[in-house]
């Protein structure tokens, strides 16, 4: 090899070795930078949301996540939100041990120490901060401000979390309500920001309900999942270790950061939000098909315009979700979208609808039904639906994945209430379904029962088939010839 071509390759090692140190002793700059890209966690930083939370099981990159972004909105630097000058935030975690050993850790691994002004102890020495436990770290800010981190432990209680005006909170795994709740109200002067990212090993708690639930339609909720695939950085031998390692259910929570569902079953197991939630399109006027409603007054009422395709197919395409109403409130509503989507009148100009029979019932406030309340504000209301509830659930679950797998329900994701219920229907006691929010799931019922029970396949013969089935009788016929 020619001298020229050794110092050549000398100076490429050369750099290779010194970006590799770079790397190494400056996390930040190389954090998603090169060619393995933890996608899950730039969709996360990306969110221009207020509430950002990411669920994930160990060693998802779910942890890394919280705390560059608490170095980014500490430093000024996030590129991707609008950043501040002495920025005030806290980060949460379930103890100081877990504090200690986790969040703590990866603020120091990410912060670089010509950016921290003071380290405020709890205990231990400033000079080895990693050996002890960490209250505040004063950080150089780029706009020439100084910004603090604190940390927090839930085991102070909710009365050590108030009074305080934030920037942001991380939770560094999922905190009691109550601390949620009133970290909630110290973000709310500044128009601060809460992220969280942890394992949901608790099951399906609050934060299922008020996160996980709410993130398809809440303007300032996000939520994502990450799994031991999505992080680049573990081996597949790695990645086989764990796996054998594990339960079946160990694995839905601590690999996939999936929510055990705390001993109850799902009524609509069929369900999965890819497939049968849709983005809004233009539907052919000659798909519309019925409006259905659950009436209430002081419980919501849920009302859904269907449309049906020539193949079968349902499509719920808007709707109308709320309590403490009157009918005619309700009935303007209805007829507000209706006009929105140019939907068919009677000769009459009244729009029909399908509605649970329980309308027929009179009102103490006008001694009349519903049902004639509706009609006489422009809704000619059909009560006459068929409410068997197993009935009902069964041809639901068909529609969403019949025998074949195939799927013929198809909801908008503008119908964020009957979304919402379906995902948290779930079986109690004694077989019934948890009477519970389901009122977009009662009328869904009551249109899926109206439509005709989906015909059986037809067997349809190629002519090839057809031609070798009259050769073949042929044949037969010949036989008996001789």
């Amino acid at each position: 090899m020619k001298r020229s071509q050794v110092n050549k390759k000398i100076i490429t090692l050369n750099k290779v070795f010194l970006e590799l140190q770079n790397r190494k002793n400056n996390p930040l700059s190389s954090y998603n930078k090169g060619d393995k890209i933890h996608k899950k966690q730039l969709e996360f930083h990306k969110s221009t949301k207020r509430n950002r939370w990411a669920f994930g099981g160990n060693r998802s990159g779910k942890t890394e996540c919280g705390a560059v972004e608490t170095v980014w909105l500490a430093l000024g630097i996030h590129p991707y939100r609008e950043n501040r000058e002495n920025v005030f935030g806290w980060v949460v975690s379930l103890s100081t041990k877990v504090q200690k050993e986790v969040a703590q850790d990866k603020i120091l691994k990410y912060l670089d120490k010509k950016y921290i002004s003071e380290i405020i102890m709890n205990t231990g020495k400033k000079a080895s901060p990693e050996y002890g436990v960490i209250d505040t770290i004063v950080v150089k800010n780029v706009f020439g401000g100084l910004s603090r981190i604190s940390f927090k432990s839930c085991e102070e209680g909710r009365e050590k979390f108030q009074g305080t005006s934030l920037d942001f909170v991380w939770f560094d795994e999922e905190p009691p309500e109550d601390i949620y709740t009133e970290c909630r109200m110290r973000v709310l002067d500044k128009c601060g920001d809460i992220f969280g990212t942890m394992t949901p090993l608790k099951g399906q708690t609050y934060i299922y309900d008020q996160i996980y639930l709410n993130s398809n339609h809440d303007p300032e909720v996000f939520s994502i999942f990450m799994e031991w695939a999505d992080n680049p950085y573990l081996s597949q031998e790695e990645l086989k270790r764990l796996n054998s390692c594990m339960s079946q259910e160990e694995l839905t929570s601590r690999r996939y950061g999936k929510f055990l569902s705390n001993n109850k079953s799902m009524v609509y197991k069929e369900f999965d939000q890819n497939i049968h939630v849709i983005e809004p399109f233009t539907v052919p006027h000659e798909y519309y098909d019925k409006i259905s409603i659950d009436p209430g007054l002081n419980n919501p009422l849920s009302a859904h315009f269907y449309a049906c395709d020539y193949d079968g197919n349902v499509y719920v395409i808007a709707e109308h979700f709320e309590a403490e109403q009157t009918v005619e409130y309700h009935a303007n509503k209805i007829k507000e979208i209706a006009k929105n989507l140019n939907w068919p009148k009677r000769k009459d100009g009244k729009i029909e609808a399908l509605i649970d029979s329980a309308a027929n019932q009179k009102t103490l406030a006008s001694n009349k039904s519903v049902t004639e309340l509706f009609f006489e504000n422009g809704i000619a209301v059909n009560p006459n639906v068929k409410k068997d509830l197993f009935s009902g659930i069964s041809r639901v679950k068909r529609y969403l994945k019949d025998g074949n797998g195939n799927s013929k329900l198809f909801i908008f994701s503008s119908c964020v209430n009957l979304i919402r219920e379906i995902k948290s229907y779930y079986w109690g006691n004694g077989d019934n379904p948890v009477k519970k929010d389901d009122h977009a799931l009662d009328e869904l019922r009551y249109y899926i029962m109206d439509k005709p029970e989906p015909a059986e396949l037809v067997n349809y013969k190629s002519e090839i088939t057809k031609n070798k089935e009259r050769l073949y009788k042929q044949l037969r016929q010949n036989k008996r010839k001789f």
